[in-house]
């Protein structure tokens, strides 16, 4: 089933007087289950294309059609409301909100969608259980290794049961151990829940893990490669 379909997509940024391309024609539909990763160089338009297949920003051209919803037909407000329902967010400074716990960081989002509070208590522990943390649910941010928090923020974006995570850089403030480790439970939830992971990224471990690799460059697609199970 496709999650994802970009038809045309164009961003343009007029820096004094001078357009920018940062996307020039993007077509891409991702099927849901996908762990893919978009690599390409500082300036690319990767980020530029996560934050848009996101609804954090606008195109200048184009579509971006979520599970068979155009995102950009909307409106401001039920925007927004489609993004809190249906897509999670995994980013590289982690987000946390610091006087919150960790249960409370997962738990918040629930609480924007209006879930009952036994059921976000539930699932908050079952979360922080999945990413191997269950035994720091009380522990603020500042308690928390790099490592940690990102793990943290991988079971707050999945606590609205969205239809796919955009991971934009997610492992680079990391070290080799954490990264490893974070990858190993990101991909065990996409092979073991089905749970769409779509990363931007510039590190060659995220790439290796990815079975489906997109090439940026210029604000194109120079490659889209399918690994084979045995890559």
């Amino acid at each position: 089933m496709n999650i994802i379909e970009i038809r045309n997509l164009h961003k343009v940024y007029n820096t004094t007087h001078v357009p920018v391309y940062a996307l020039n024609g993007i077509h891409l539909i991702f099927k849901e289950g996908e762990f893919a990763a978009i690599v390409g160089p500082s300036g690319s338009g990767k980020t530029t294309l996560l934050n848009i297949m996101g609804g954090l920003d606008e195109p200048t051209q184009g579509s971006v059609t979520v599970a068979g919803t155009d995102i950009f037909s909307l409106g401001q407000r039920r925007l927004i409301d489609f993004r809190l329902q249906h897509i999670g967010f995994v980013f590289q400074a982690y987000n946390l909100i610091p006087v919150m716990t960790a249960g409370e960081n997962v738990e918040f989002i629930m609480h924007l969608q209006g879930r009952p509070r036994a059921e976000r208590i539930t699932r908050t522990r079952e979360l922080l259980t999945s990413v191997g943390l269950a035994d720091r649910i009380n522990d603020r941010p500042n308690k928390l290794s790099g490592g940690q928090q990102q793990r943290v923020a991988v079971a707050r974006a999945l606590a609205s049961k969205p239809r796919f995570i955009l991971a934009d850089e997610p492992t680079a403030n990391l070290d080799s151990r954490s990264t490893e480790n974070l990858l190993d439970i990101m991909e065990q939830l996409n092979i073991g829940e089905h749970i769409t992971f779509i990363f931007s990224t510039h590190d060659p471990r995220v790439v290796r893990k990815a079975r489906r690799v997109i090439t940026i460059e210029d604000g194109k697609v120079s490659q889209d490669q399918e690994k084979s199970s045995g890559s």
